[in-house]
């Protein structure tokens, strides 16, 4: 942090959710904060998986322990379709719910996210698709994860996909930031460790690229190297050991300091990259960040040599003796062993990606050209190709 400079008649902003509330067992509050916000009939907007396993029993019963009623809409799948969204919002509306309790990943808490504002605003979702497009704050919004990665919880965006376009849209707005954000490290315990994976490097992913942007704020730099460091030490051990609550706990608390972080300091080209993988090959979002981030890393570092050696050196990489070239360096070989540590591949072709994919790779990649703005370093159509060709 010592080394950082910043640029002194640049604003920086911080936003996040009105209340931030973790720790073990953090969800029996959700009742609680519901009636505070005047709450008394809750739809909680969750997906199939996260009622199978349970997780919705203890947030019911919080609500109507506070004599606050509940009603699920559990139809949120991956990559939530702008269909899915404005149906949420119109069952919020017609049956008279008064709050919005989003449980589960990112895909359900940005349904949710867009189903508080949809039940105000009138239209369809895919009308708000931009910046600060939303002119009314929608209902009120507690948002639960049950996932170590996404960070949708503390986050002003939510992602949905334009089915007719085949393409992610995002809506910006700080009405998407949640009345109040629970973290309860329980919740996250029966993921499985695919998911414990593949969510645990997308935070990684927020977190470094909120660190390098060359929009990195004071508030992005300490946020976001802080959940470097904790994901680097917990994701292991929360992979080999779902049930081991401290790994959890510091993997959920990094989940928020790396959502907190991008909302400062921006993303960048692994995110860029990234989302072609998900449109076109339907690979979940963490996994698709997972396979580009050291190819670009390993692009980026000269870009930003300084930060890519305080990268390496909060993973625990040593440092005595080489120069500031050579740590960097070592950032990018502390991401390759973080990930085989827990079983994901960086190579394309172990997804059934051929090289003849590469036009349409690079072409969808070039789609995302807007977050290479915020890259520390800049990119080319060739460039683009390259960092392609790496993953192959």
């Amino acid at each position: 942090m010592k080394n950082s400079f910043y640029a002194q008649d640049r604003i920086s902003n911080f936003l996040s959710p009105n209340k931030i509330s973790i720790g073990t067992g953090a969800a029996k509050q959700v009742g609680i904060e519901s009636k505070a916000l005047g709450g008394k009939k809750a739809l909680i907007v969750t997906d199939p998986g996260v009622v199978k396993a349970g997780l919705i029993d203890g947030i019911q019963e919080s609500l109507e322990s506070e004599k606050v009623r509940t009603g699920i809409f559990d139809r949120v799948i991956a990559e939530p379709p702008a269909r899915i969204i404005d149906e949420g919002a119109k069952i919020a509306r017609e049956q008279g719910y008064d709050i919005i309790i989003g449980v589960g990943g990112g895909s359900s808490l940005d349904a949710a996210k867009g189903a508080s504002i949809m039940a105000i605003n009138k239209g369809k979702v895919l009308d708000y698709a931009g910046m600060d497009l939303v002119t009314k704050k929608g209902l009120p919004m507690i948002l639960l994860p049950t996932t170590g990665g996404t960070g949708s919880e503390v986050t002003r965006v939510f992602v949905m996909t334009d089915e007719a376009e085949n393409t992610k849209k995002v809506v910006y707005s700080n009405f998407n930031l949640a009345d109040v954000a629970i973290i309860d490290p329980l919740l996250t315990v029966s993921m499985p460790s695919v998911v414990t994976a593949d969510t645990g490097i997308d935070a990684l992913v927020h977190a470094i690229e909120a660190y390098v942007s060359v929009n990195a704020t004071p508030f992005s730099d300490i946020l976001a190297i802080e959940a470097i460091g904790l994901i680097a030490q917990n994701l292991p051990a929360a992979y080999a050991k779902g049930g081991k609550v401290e790994a959890r706990y510091n993997m959920a608390l990094a989940a928020s300091l790396a959502g907190l972080a991008f909302m400062s300091g921006g993303l960048g080209a692994v995110h860029g990259l990234a989302y072609v993988l998900g449109t076109q090959y339907h690979m979940s979002h963490g996994r698709s960040n997972a396979i580009m981030l050291p190819h670009v890393m390993d692009y980026n570092r000269i870009g930003n040599l300084d930060k890519y050696a305080q990268i390496a050196n909060a993973m625990g990489e040593d440092k005595q003796g080489l120069s500031n070239y050579e740590v960097a360096g070592k950032s990018v070989d502390a991401v390759r062993r973080l990930l085989a540590a827990v079983n994901i591949s960086i190579h394309l072709p172990d997804y059934g990606i051929r090289k003849g994919d590469l036009p349409k790779l690079v072409e969808g990649g070039m789609k995302q050209a807007r977050l290479f703005v915020p890259n520390p370093r800049d990119l080319t159509k060739e460039d683009v190709e390259r960092i392609y060709e790496m993953a192959f």
